[in-house]
């Protein structure tokens, strides 16, 4: 009879889980079985790597991006608390209360952080940013159960309202889905504090917006000027 699996190792499968696109449970303990070997406990999932994960299964988890990767293994080794960070306060707002704004969300796992990948975060936090501030307005908790056949698409309709997405990474399915609700996406691989990156918006919004951002606004292609630098660069 196998050993049990410790309600510790399972919270951690259940989250591990989570940060992976297109994994559950079942499919995890399948590469975990080749990777460590069963019953996982801690002692065998803190010997545990990027690289043996991603080569397990014969390469079962090979097209899943570097990020994800190193957030499973993280949970899975016990290295990450997913609960360390409470989430932001939300800000009231009203329609109309900041003339000339645009909606950006940016996916997060906890805080008020820009730390995650779309197809595999935990929330979305949703900013009303104008020329002059930048209101956090809602926590959008994703719960992929009630994605039914397409994730993706489910993910994107949490943020429909949304005309821009920060992300650290989305895949191109996954990117197709987004601009075809509306949402221009914009990555920042190294991720960050996610009011800090949106309030990069406010000289950017009072000035000359770049192309893609007047479009976003609803400007005509006249009133738009170059702009020089990219947004993950700044």
């Amino acid at each position: 009879m196998a050993a049990p699996i410790s309600d510790d190792v399972a919270l951690r499968l259940g989250l591990a889980a989570r940060a992976l696109p297109d994994t559950d449970v079942t499919r995890l303990l399948r590469v975990l079985s080749d990777a460590v070997g069963l019953p996982p406990t801690k002692g065998k999932l803190g010997k545990l790597t990027v690289k043996a994960l991603r080569a397990a299964a014969d390469g079962e988890l090979n097209d899943v991006d570097i990020g994800p990767l190193k957030e499973a293994v993280a949970i899975l080794k016990g290295e990450h608390d997913a609960g360390q960070a409470p989430l932001p306060s939300v800000q009231p707002y009203l329609d109309g209360d900041m003339p000339g704004s645009i909606r950006v969300a940016c996916a997060s796992n906890q805080g008020e952080n820009l730390d995650g990948h779309f197809g595999s975060c935990r929330y979305f936090l949703v900013y009303q940013a104008s020329a002059a501030e930048v209101r956090l307005i809602d926590v959008r908790e994703v719960e992929d159960s009630g994605a039914e056949d397409d994730k993706n698409a489910y993910r994107a309709g949490l943020i429909a309202d949304c005309q821009v997405l920060y992300v650290m990474s989305v895949g191109g399915p996954a990117a197709a889905k987004v601009v075809k609700a509306g949402i221009h996406p914009v990555k920042f691989p190294q991720g960050g504090h996610a009011r800090e990156q949106v309030e990069k918006l406010i000289p950017v919004l009072a000035g000359s917006p770049p192309p893609w951002l007047s479009k976003v606004m609803g400007q005509a292609p006249e009133e738009r000027v170059r702009f020089e630098r990219e947004a993950a660069e700044s």
